[in-house]
């Protein structure tokens, strides 16, 4: 006999009081329930039952098997379920935050890949470049770039978010050249307030890392304003690369120190850690760990 019905007939008996209530419940006989039983007690070595004519009580052994039984049974019922859900059509509401630049530049593009791929999830995006609280605020998921900050959040790996340092061409006409970090204090430079980048700029060459001080006339929170200023000759720029990519193609810009790399910045897809993970959330984890990178990479606490 199957061990897991076995124990399942065995606590619906002692749940009922009978095997013949049990029998009734589970529309079998109450010898075949007597048989379960007795299989199991067979199997362990011990009574697990003490039975007269009129009644039935739990032995010592048994009363702790069967509290051992139900919890068993529980955690099978649970794994079944998720399995029920994998197998779920995703449905209902998504409610993402993302970073202007990244949303913009690079999330908006594909997500409608993700939703002709799940027609019946509807999604609602947020863009910010403050670090949104996502549980009080009630999302479902956030990107964010940077280092994280110590939470209970689960942090899923992405690609990191890669730097460019490049200008307009009429910028550089004229101006001293660049040929190593330290002659960025010589230029203009267009910098993204709030952060390490406002005052300071880091890179790795080929004799390991140096950072510059930087100064500029113009610092924004949006890496649109900075794109627009260095299009117009108006200084240099590091930005990530989704978002000078294109300007790059066409020659509007001009990569500066191809053998100098800004340092990459970390990207996590970030959730609650007591968010059930339902097939919609399931399914943008997959389709962001796919399009964004990092593939393989383990949820971690951030």
């Amino acid at each position: 006999m199957d061990r897991l019905t076995s124990m399942a007939v065995f606590v619906k008996a002692v749940d009922l009081g009978s095997f013949t209530a049990a029998a009734e419940a589970l529309e079998m006989s109450p010898q075949l329930v007597g048989k379960h039983v007795l299989e199991i007690e067979q199997r362990l070595g011990v009574r697990l039952l003490n039975r007269t004519t009129r009644r039935q009580s739990l032995t010592d052994f048994g009363r702790v098997f069967y509290e051992r039984s139900k919890i068993v049974l529980a955690e099978v019922e649970i794994a079944e379920s998720l399995a029920a859900e994998t197998r779920a059509i995703p449905s209902g509401r998504l409610r993402i935050n993302a970073p202007v630049s990244f949303g913009m530049k690079t999330l908006a593009p594909r997500l409608p890949e993700y939703l002709r791929s799940h027609p019946k999830v509807d999604v609602e995006l947020s863009l910010s470049n403050r670090a949104v609280d996502l549980v009080d605020e009630g999302y479902d998921l956030v990107f964010r770039i940077g280092v994280l900050a110590d939470s209970e959040l689960i942090a899923r790996p992405l690609a990191p978010y890669r730097f460019v340092l490049c200008a307009a061409p009429g910028y550089l006409e004229g101006r001293p050249p660049i040929r190593k970090p330290e002659d960025l204090t010589q230029h203009e430079c267009l910098v993204f307030a709030y952060t390490e980048l406002r005052n300071q700029w880091t890179f790795d060459g080929p004799s390991g890392r140096v950072t510059v001080p930087v100064r500029s006339r113009l610092a924004s929170d949006h890496d649109e304003t900075l794109l627009c200023a260095a299009l117009a000759g108006m200084g240099i720029l590091l930005q990530p690369q989704d978002v000078v990519q294109a300007a790059l193609d066409d020659g509007r810009l001009v990569r500066l120190l191809p053998e100098y790399e800004a340092p990459s910045r970390p990207m996590h897809l970030l959730y609650a850690p007591d968010r059930r993970i339902t097939p919609k959330l399931r399914s943008f984890l997959d389709f962001s760990v796919e399009a964004f990178g990092a593939r393989g990479g383990s949820p971690v606490l951030a």
